[in-house]
């Protein structure tokens, strides 16, 4: 049972519109659910019960997104008396205070509740319906008896200030269906665009409408036939393919059959007025008794945009309509207050504009600083006044500051393409605007600002990690790349210089489209790089763009046979694509390291396009990173390939033939980057049948123990061939290796002497100072060691060695090894002598070469970590005879 003043009896008016939206439950939404209601219900002409509607939509849409946290459905329905509103959540369980009861409707000082409160106060009819799924609640705001005429009237004016219009005034009405197709096209529409309607009707509206671009707005046409009501200016391009600006208005409506349909109003853009809405000061959504309205919401509108890129265009979007300008244009100003840069503006060419730079002072007095109020009457008379608007079209212009506390933060500018359609009277006006959305724009500038700059701190975290992660140039010239493509740029090129007396090199391009690399390349082949200037910051470059356009002009020409050269049938499109491409704004960076240019990184844009100041600050940053991890990388090359020529030295050239003898080497240094650690081998001829042959370990690694490695290879080489049997060579050595003094280390070598006989065997003389063993393999598949353990080298002078002979009979092999196997280790378990002696227990057969590999993967298999010790394994055998 319906309690009093709550209507719960279904609807009987008969419905003429409705609309309807879904808001997701966050906050913002109730904003945008105010927003919706307020132009639904002006378009509707119901400006009267406009104030009553929001504040009721605001509270209800607040209970559902808010305290309900769900999607909130907003149903508008007109009918002929007045407008009901329907609000819907999906929370249905929650509890509704009803008049006449023990439940209070609750205070207007709480946070919810007071909806229903309100709909009691200010509807006509209000009611709350229930089902399993859903509650809503819906209000009725009838319209007030009115006497005819008087809804809405504009002041009598003086025949010559009405607006011009042809002697008939024709309107093109178009309809356009649910997927923006022409579904309806009069006469008025043929005369205006010259297309009959058959020649239309199915065919998309943009195929026909020539929507103009924004620069920081998204809406295009498919977005606005989306709109519940929307009114502007595009064009329509006629039969002949010349575009008529016209003024339209858009009215989304559902038929019979509950399909979507747009109607469309197109009059010429000069005779805007016959359907142009007149302007109005926003109403307040709140329920407060205040009646004060604020001056910004009055320019702006509400609700104002949350961003600063849609303040801006709003702004010059509601400067161009109060002014009845044709475009408009706003520029912040930089930090030092020397520059302003275009952050937005509407009715330009294009949006080549946007981050342009201009001077604060274009010249003397007050025409000429951005300062000051300025009206020009004719730009013709001073032409370059206003260096935004040259070859734009626009005659007159009026230009006003933005002033936060005093200090200039902008310009706002409005211009028409007709001369003296501004006055002071104008410029006072806009003044007032730019007063009340100074103070909004440099909030917002500085917020944008500091959430930029901390992504900028986190940008070059990221990059500085990045870089720092590698020492290979080729690696680092890639990053660089990709670091700023597309962050930072559209297009990147890495220019290097070896030394002074080098010219720089293109060593790297990059373009965020894969398909423009190869033609940018080639463009950047063909020009002269950048002058490697070290001063700091970055310097517009114009030869890229300037060589693009010359290219794609003389492509354009033999293309069509004009010229001396012969007409070509391809490679315009890769020309044209390229001028495209870099014929933005292009900087170029130096790349200054230790107080050397070593390079330059060049940053580019597409078509007319320009840098923000805060991305060239940013660049510079990345570069002055970027220049020094190449020259670490240069660096840690150039020593790398020092030390591996220096470490290569050390190693034989290569092994020599032994006759009757199989020989096989493997050699692993430890570390990153050594090619010779302390271990070390030898293989080289004596005289004439003798060979000698040693393998080391010098305590340590890395290029201290590398340098004993060389003292001893060649000392053994030289000794040996000077006649010294094998104890007089390592005792020799023993004493170059204490003259070291304080550099010495101690050396572990089993060093041998080798005659093959002509038997097929082959006979050895070893000693082994220090060593592990070097073990002997039978034909039978016995293990033994070859020799008895001595000394080591470099700790005592005196030193008394004595060699040991062994025959190797065919098929024995001699296997010797560092200590880099024997002591592999993988936790508490080490391979050792006997496992060494297992593997090589299995090599029965094998010839050296296999007996190496075997060994070797067996000390790999043995642990899962690399190995932190330097490895060599030398494997001889003597092959058994060729039975025929």
């Amino acid at each position: 049972m319906a309690e009093p003043g709550v209507e719960t009896r279904t609807r009987s008016s008969v419905i003429t519109a409705r609309a309807a939206a879904t808001f997701d439950p966050v906050g913002r939404s109730v904003a945008t659910a105010r927003a919706f209601v307020r132009d639904t219900l002006h378009g509707w002409g119901f400006s009267d019960v406009v104030d009553d509607a929001v504040v009721l939509t605001s509270e209800l849409v607040t209970n559902a997104v808010i305290h309900a946290g769900t999607a909130a459905d907003v149903l508008c329905l007109r009918s002929d008396d007045g407008v009901r509103v329907e609000v819907a959540d999906r929370y249905p369980e929650r509890e509704v205070p009803i008049q006449g009861t023990g439940l209070s409707l609750g205070s207007p000082d709480r946070e919810n509740g007071r909806g229903l409160l309100l709909c009691a106060a200010l509807a006509s009819r209000w009611g709350v319906e229930y089902s399993p799924t859903f509650k809503q609640v819906w209000f009725q705001l009838d319209l007030p008896q009115r006497p005819v005429g008087t809804r809405s009237a504009g002041p009598v004016l003086p025949t010559p200030l009405l607006p011009v219009a042809d002697e008939r005034v024709r309107v093109a009405v178009t309809q356009i269906d649910r997927s923006g197709a022409i579904s309806v096209w009069n006469d008025d529409a043929e005369h205006l665009f010259g297309y009959a309607a058959d020649q239309v009707i199915g065919k998309p509206l943009t195929d026909f409408a020539a929507w103009p671009h924004t620069p920081g707005i998204g809406t295009g046409i498919a977005e606005a036939l989306q709109l519940s009501r929307w009114e502007g200016s595009y064009g329509i391009r006629g039969t002949d393919g010349r575009v008529l600006p016209v003024y339209a208005s858009h009215l989304r409506v559902r038929d019979t059959n509950g399909e979507p349909s747009t109607v469309c109003l197109l009059v010429r853009d000069d005779e805007r007025a016959v359907l142009q809405s007149p302007q109005r000061a926003p109403v307040t959504d709140t329920g407060t008794d205040s009646h004060t309205t604020d001056p910004f919401e009055v320019f702006i509108g509400s609700p104002a945009p949350d961003d600063l890129d849609g303040l801006l265009q709003r702004t010059v979007e509601r400067a161009r309509d109060m002014l009845d300008g044709d475009a408009a244009f706003l520029l912040l100003a930089t930090d030092d207050e020397t520059e302003l840069e275009v952050r937005a503006s509407t009715g330009l060419p294009s949006a080549r504009q946007r981050f342009a730079r201009v001077p604060v002072e274009a010249g003397t007095g007050r025409y000429g600083s951005a300062r000051m109020p300025a009206v020009h009457e004719d730009l013709t008379v001073v032409p370059g006044a206003v260096p935004l608007l040259n070859s734009t079209g626009m005659r007159s212009v009026v230009t006003v500051p933005l002033k936060v506390e005093g200090r200039l933060t902008g310009s706002l500018g409005v211009a028409a393409e007709a001369s003296g359609r501004y006055s002071n009277e104008e410029a006072l006006r806009l003044q007032f605007a730019a007063d009340r959305i100074a103070l909004a724009v440099e909030s917002a500038r500085l917020g944008e600002l500091e959430r930029l700059r901390r992504g900028s701190l986190s940008f070059l975290v990221e990059a500085s990690d990045l870089l720092a992660g590698t020492l290979d140039r080729d690696q680092t010239l890639a990053l660089m790349a990709q670091m700023t493509v597309p962050t930072l740029a559209t297009w990147c090129a890495v220019y290097t210089i070896a030394d002074q007396a080098s010219d720089p090199y293109l060593s790297y391009v990059l373009h965020e489209d894969e398909e423009r690399i190869d033609g940018l390349k080639a463009l950047l082949s063909k020009i002269a790089p950048p002058d490697p200037v070290p001063t700091p910051g970055a310097r517009v470059w114009t030869a890229p763009a300037e060589a693009a356009q010359q290219a794609a002009l003389l492509t354009s020409k033999r293309e069509l046979g004009i010229g001396s050269a012969p007409p070509v049938s391809s490679g315009i499109g890769t020309t044209l694509a390229t001028a495209a491409a870099v014929g933005g704004e292009t900087v170029v960076l130096p790349l200054v390291a230790r107080n050397r240019v070593i390079g330059m990184l060049t940053l580019g844009k597409p078509s007319d396009d320009h840098f923000r100041q805060e991305i060239l600050e940013l660049a510079e940053d990345l570069s002055r990173r970027a220049a020094l991890a190449l020259d670490n990388a240069r660096l840690y090359s150039e020593r790398v390939a020092i030390s591996q020529s220096l470490q290569r030295s050390l190693l034989p050239p290569e092994l020599p033939h032994i006759p009757g003898v199989e020989v096989e080497v493997i050699y692993r240094a430890a570390g990153e980057g050594n090619e010779v650690g302390g271990d070390f081998y030898d293989l080289f001829p004596i005289r004439d049948g003798a060979y000698g042959f040693a393998i080391g370990d010098v305590c340590g690694t890395g290029p201290e123990a590398a340098a004993v490695t060389g003292l001893a290879r060649h000392a053994l080489r030289l000794l040996a061939r000077e006649g010294f049997g094998g104890p007089a060579v390592l005792e020799r050595l023993n004493a170059a290796i204490l003259d070291e003094g304080a550099r010495s280390r101690f050396l572990t070598l089993l060093y041998g002497e080798l005659w093959p006989q002509e038997d097929g065997s082959a006979v050895l003389k070893v000693v082994c100072a220090g060593h592990p063993l070097p073990l002997r393999l039978r034909q039978d598949g016995t293990v033994e060691p070859a020799a008895e353990p001595q000394p080591l080298l470099g700790v005592m002078d005196d030193l008394e060695l004595y060699e040991q002979m062994v025959t190797l009979d065919p098929g024995d092999v001699l296997l010797c090894v560092t200590d880099g196997v024997t002591e592999r280790r993988e936790g508490t378990r080490m391979l050792g002598d006997e496992g060494l002696t297992d593997v090589l227990t299995t090599c029965t057969g094998l010839t050296a070469g296999a007996v190496a590999a075997r060994v070797l993967r067996a000390v790999e298999r043995f642990a899962a970590e690399p190995a932190s010790d330097d490895m060599a394994i030398l494997a001889m055998r003597v092959p058994e005879p060729q039975h025929s």
